[in-house]
């Protein structure tokens, strides 16, 4: 197995747009290490034990900011904005305006538009061994968006393995707002090949189906039947080659699952039964979009020298309904100046025993 370890720092020294970038590591007690960047406010790095004691980094990732600028697939570990996932056609109406995005996935803006929250150079404003504060103001506009919207992210890291997600966002006028955190896990070690062995559960009896443009259609379905029943936990292959539409729609699992869980109750898990790395995600936010890395293409080589290959990773993003604006019957994605918008994802890792 490949030993494991963090980036240089030195790597991740650089000038975007005349503002510096750098490499920042928490660490706790029980020897998880998580590095991040402020470029994206992404999440470069997550070493954790696995059941044999050794550290395995489990997100998917490069070495250096300059890999980061030339990867195929922009949106590793990044924090998402000013909208996560998909806008139909790249417009929306608010209070009778229209509001026109720059289209770069088909029809649809996807995650904020080509340059969205993933590509910018965040400020520090907090740094401690296990927290660390990131904060970007997106002005009046930027890729059609309204409002000056102020966005802060944080990352914590407990004594129990836990990666708690904070998300604020206040806005000087009237917008649309669904941040997320765009991790790609393989709880095998990045670059050990593919995520078909792992084993999901979502609790949720609800999905969002989509149609063939990845938009979602105007109603939750059920999973009952569905290739989208994780109730009862199984592995990713057992159906994500079956002949269902909404299945060739996606690639594969690219769908939005409805969450009613509180934050005290896990929303969704993932575990590998080779590493023995468990992973449960908690989360304030409506949705969980599951995607099985199926558009990942061989073009970026990661921090082990190997490939990413389509499905050698899952992404568990809490967030919002995709393209909520056009959806009034949606949970509501506006924001008002006199809000505060306030969201919180836990990714907490564990050993799980053999039974």
């Amino acid at each position: 197995m490949d030993i494991y370890s963090l980036p240089d720092y030195r790597n991740f020294e650089h000038k975007i747009n005349e503002k510096k970038t750098h490499l920042f590591i928490l660490k706790n007690r029980t020897g998880m290490q998580v590095a991040f960047t402020d470029y994206g406010a992404r999440i470069v790095s997550i070493l954790v034990p696995d059941k044999f004691g050794n550290l395995r980094d489990v997100v998917l990732g490069f070495n250096s900011i300059h890999e980061y600028l030339q990867a195929d697939e922009q949106y590793h570990g990044a924090t998402i904005g000013r909208f996560a996932n998909r806008i139909a056609n790249g417009q929306f109406h608010l209070d009778g305006k229209k509001y026109t995005l720059p289209r770069n996935n088909g029809s649809n803006c996807l995650h904020g538009g080509p340059t969205g929250f993933h590509s910018k150079v965040w400020d520090r404003r907090t740094s401690f061994k296990k927290k660390i504060e990131f904060c970007y103001v997106s002005p009046d506009g930027e890729e059609g968006f309204p409002g000056n919207l102020k966005t802060t992210v944080s990352y914590e890291l407990t004594e129990e393995n836990e990666i708690i997600i904070k998300y604020k966002a206040e806005t000087d006028k009237k917008t649309v707002v669904n941040l997320t955190n765009h991790a790609y896990f393989n709880l095998d070690g990045e670059g050990q090949g593919d995520v078909l062995n792992h084993i999901l559960h979502f609790p949720s009896d609800h999905f969002l189906p989509i149609d063939e443009s990845q938009i979602p259609l105007d109603n939750e379905a059920s999973v009952d039947g569905t290739a989208f029943d994780f109730r009862s936990p199984k592995k990713i292959s057992e159906d994500i080659d079956k002949d269902e539409s909404q299945l060739k729609h996606g690639n594969g699992y690219d769908h939005t699952f409805v969450n009613h869980q509180p934050i005290s109750q896990v929303a969704a898990s993932a575990y590998s039964p080779d590493s023995g790395i468990r992973l449960e995600v908690f989360t304030t936010e409506p949705g969980i979009q599951l995607y099985t890395g199926n558009f990942l293409t061989d073009k970026d080589t990661g921090k082990s020298g190997r490939k990413y290959s389509s499905r050698s990773a899952f992404c568990f993003e809490t967030q919002h309904y995709p393209d909520s604006p056009n959806h009034p019957q949606f949970p509501s994605v506006v924001l008002e100046p006199s809000q505060i918008l306030e969201s919180e994802t836990i990714y907490k890792f564990s050993i799980k025993k053999e039974i």
